[in-house]
């Protein structure tokens, strides 16, 4: 890549009249130089079973071609044609609600054979027919896959052999699930149960391993196919999403991303998030370094907003503050969904950079700002690469084993409590990675944080445990190691192994009603040290006690402790803290770690890295409403917004949601 991609999708299937060269030419006026296409429209690329209508395709990629605006073709094979449902209504999926109906998307069942058969042959036919257009650059595999929770027989029938191959006999399958229990033992292979009303967390677990294993198959066997067509200079992507609460979130539920990034050339991800007065930027941080973190390489954006939701019109100045937060992180392109807004359907009010009336409006207008910008500023800011020395590990596993039991414990959803890490890293400014467990050089960063790592094996916990001894820092949150690989719970004293690097144990765990702390050094007041959900009560061994609960009762039991094992150190949090609270805990981590030298803190949000030609890049964005100024510290530079020199020692202001680039020398 050359330059930065600064692109729309563009549904010519959806427009009410003929504008495509209108729209193009507003493209240009705003520095568009890259659309997404095809992604969506089977039933108008296939009208009937074996009849193909490329109108659409062709009459966009020749205007593109003609514009110098660049293509990426989508598979179009996440939203089924009416007349392969009415011919073969077994393609919908089977779910624990019953067999899908027609009409939302992404109903399918992603396994079923006949659906298969028709996704490839339309691929097939696809790639045929643009795979030689010059302005083609790249494709993206079908559409925010997951799994859409198919369960079907044939879905199940998969499952058992998986297990088959997973386990030597039944008896080994009962005894490491704990089958016993109200006579769920499975004695023969045939007699195996639907899976979907399993009170068994192991098998439930293991099901929703398997379930996202289809989704990386899936993903793979559409890039196998595409890398029969494409050319070498061209790269096949797919847009990854998160856990959403009404906007991006936390990790995906239904992905292993890492697992499933292998097959592509480039990671894209769709990150939306909330925007007016709640825009933080730590939504697009968050991510922008998951994705980046897949496959520790820069990344595409592939949909974000524009203007979106009626509370989500983005005040002046706040979409090109959202867009360079975008490439801080490591993007290589920030694309908007959409162009247009829709005139029907279901999203009609999920407005595009262009409003119903398809005219130039505010949003359209800072558009074209940062599409200058990005043209004159890709020389400096393509491919910023970054070695951070702090990483997140998180676990799909230990996602899906402490959600199951969020009955016992609410509000210890996994996602909660490593937001509640990330977020505060992020507050103070300190950039990471995010590891897994198939991750294999852990030891390249100086601090892990694991949040709630319920479900691990012995093999990992032993690893982390190493990590430590070699003088690696670590901080632990709770529930962390409780289970093995089959979710089933350790008999030992808990946390279990890592116990060892821990120095502490504890055999109850209480709810946290009305507990606080005391015997802390945090400086924060005693009111905000309530804690949420349940607490551990620790009992100290060779740790050092940063902190205990203040409780009638529970009062001579630690709360937060720190110990030192081998070379390293082991922080354990046996509670879930308030945000205010965890930002302290944080603090004195990363001081242990000497990994904090900065004190800019939230709303002036700092990033950095290094460009193509090994000059260090410093972001520095004002996520407020207010003016914000900084002593800048660090090596003299030019700043790239102004073309104007920043010394050492300067006091920089920065207007309300505006930004500073600068390049040292």
């Amino acid at each position: 890549m050359e330059k930065l991609l600064y692109g729309v999708a563009y549904y010519d299937e959806y427009m009410p009249y003929e504008r495509l060269h209108e729209d193009i030419k507003m493209m240009k006026d705003a520095g568009i130089n890259v659309v997404r296409i095809a992604e969506s429209t089977w039933s108008t690329l296939e009208p009937q079973d074996g009849i193909f209508n490329f109108h659409h395709i062709d009459r966009v990629l020749t205007a593109m071609e003609a514009a110098d605006i660049k293509v990426i073709i989508g598979t179009p094979t996440y939203a089924v044609p009416t007349w392969m449902v009415k011919k073969y209504p077994d393609v919908l999926a089977v779910t624990p609600s019953g067999q899908n109906k027609y009409g939302p998307r992404q109903n399918m069942d992603i396994t079923n054979p006949t659906y298969l058969y028709y996704a490839e042959r339309v691929i097939r036919k696809l790639m045929e027919h643009v795979k030689d257009q010059p302005c083609v650059i790249g494709y993206q595999l079908d559409n925010e896959t997951k799994h859409y929770n198919t369960c079907g027989p044939n879905v199940q029938l998969q499952f058992i052999n998986h297990l088959k191959s997973k386990f030597q006999s039944l008896d080994e399958l009962n005894k490491a699930y704990g089958l016993d229990y109200w006579s769920n033992r499975i004695n023969d292979w045939n007699d195996f149960p639907d899976i979907t009303a399993t009170i068994n967390g192991s098998l439930s677990s293991e099901f929703a391993l398997f379930q996202r294993s289809l989704v990386t198959n899936f993903l793979d066997w559409q890039a196998s196919l595409i890398r029969d067509y494409k050319r070498p200079d061209q790269f096949i992507t797919h847009n990854f999403d998160f856990a959403w609460r009404g906007h991006s979130f936390g990790i995906q539920t239904d992905v292993n991303h890492f697992d499933a990034a292998r097959c592509l050339d480039v990671c894209g991800a769709d990150i939306y998030h909330p925007s007016q007065d709640e825009l933080t930027g730590c939504e697009i941080s968050f991510g922008g370094d998951l994705t980046r973190s897949m496959k520790q390489d820069n990344y595409f954006v592939l949909e974000t907003e524009a203007q979106a939701f009626v509370d989500w019109v983005p005040y002046p100045g706040q979409l090109r503050l959202q867009a360079f937060s975008h490439l801080a992180s490591g993007a290589n392109m920030v694309s908007y969904w959409h162009w247009h807004s829709l005139h029907n359907a279901i999203e009609t009010y999920w407005k595009g950079l262009l409003s119903h009336d398809f005219e130039p409006n505010p949003t359209y207008h800072e558009a074209k700002i940062i599409g200058k910008e990005f043209e004159r500023l890709s020389p400096k800011l393509i491919d910023l690469k970054k070695e951070n020395k702090v990483a997140i590990l998180f676990s799909n596993e230990a996602l899906t084993a402490l959600n199951s039991f969020s009955d016992f414990h609410k509000g210890l959803e996994y996602n909660n409590v490593l937001r509640l890490f990330y977020d505060a890293l992020y507050r103070l400014n300190v950039e990471c990675d995010f590891i897994d467990p198939s991750t294999e050089d852990m030891e390249k960063y100086s601090l892990i944080i694991v949040p709630s790592l319920y479900s691990a094996s012995d093999a990992l916990l032993l690893q982390l445990n190493t990590f430590v001894e070699n003088g690696g820092h670590i901080v632990y949150a709770l529930r962390s190691g409780f289970a093995d690989e089959n979710v089933k719970v350790r008999y030992s004293h808990q946390p279990g192994i890592i116990g060892e690097s821990c120095g502490i144990y504890y055999s109850q765990f209480v709810a946290a009603k009305d507990v606080t702390l005391k015997d802390y050094s945090y400086s924060i007041n005693h009111e905000k040290t309530t804690l949420k959900t349940v607490i551990e009560l620790l009992v100290p061994g060779s740790a050092e006690v940063l902190a205990r609960y203040d409780h009638p009762y529970w009062g001579e039991y630690a709360a937060i402790t720190r110990n030192h094992y081998g070379k390293g150190t082991a922080t354990y949090i046996g509670c879930l803290p308030g945000s205010e609270l965890m930002e302290e805990i944080m603090k004195g981590v990363l001081n242990d770690a000497k990994l904090w030298d900065n004190n800019l803190h939230f709303p002036l949000i700092t990033k950095s890295g290094v460009n193509r030609n090994n000059k260090i890049i410093h972001y520095y964005f004002n996520y407020s409403m207010e003016p914000s100024s900084f002593q800048y510290s660090l090596a003299a530079g030019k700043e790239l917004l102004s073309d104007s020199i920043i010394n050492t020692g300067e006091l920089l202001q920065i207007e309300p949601w505006g930004f500073r680039i600068i390049e040292e020398n």
